[in-house]
């Protein structure tokens, strides 16, 4: 695997380390050791997968508040999307700022998702699987979410949002 770490500290974009041949490839998409090589937390104790039927479905701002708060590896398995991560550790140099990636079925990129960041994607194609490694099980009351278009945070959506849920376009705008 290669790790790139981006310019959110502890965030990191993965790509596989393809053996290819006439089959295909080979690679792997997770290595214990290669993760906690780089510092990241490397317990995975639950695997979500969504599907979002229509091109502009968002979904995000997501997070889970301590002690519940995980990390996530996130690849997309069929489709297209345009993944979004915030920093909204308070005492962070990068408070406040997000990055976008890219990730399809077709680049096999992936992206690491520190604890304390929020996390949301939208989709660039109909018919989108993405498939999420987590390293806490899901705890409603620690659920907490950020509004995807807070003026504050500034996102650069790709394009329209078309579909979002009432619980996801109503998340608040960030105050902490």
């Amino acid at each position: 695997m290669i790790f790139t770490e981006t310019k959110l500290a502890g965030a990191y974009v993965i790509d596989l380390e393809k053996r290819g041949d006439s089959r295909g490839f080979f690679a792997r998409s997770f290595c214990q050791d290669e993760f906690e090589r780089h510092g990241l937390i490397s317990k995975v104790v639950q695997t979500n997968v969504s599907l979002s039927k229509h091109q502009g479905t968002l979904r995000g701002m997501h997070y889970q508040e301590s002690p519940y708060a995980e990390t996530k590896l996130v690849r997309c398995t069929q489709g297209a999307i345009y993944d979004v991560i915030v920093d909204i550790r308070p005492e962070s140099p990068t408070y406040r700022q997000w990055i976008g990636v890219e990730l399809t079925s077709s680049n096999h990129r992936m992206l690491f998702v520190p604890q304390h960041f929020a996390h949301g994607f939208i989709t660039l194609v109909d018919d989108c699987e993405v498939t999420y490694q987590v390293s806490q099980v899901y705890h409603p009351g620690s659920e907490r979410g950020l509004r995807y278009n807070d003026p504050a945070l500034g996102i650069i959506w790709p394009q329209e949002v078309k579909v979002i849920s009432d619980k996801d376009a109503s998340w608040p705008d960030m105050n902490i």
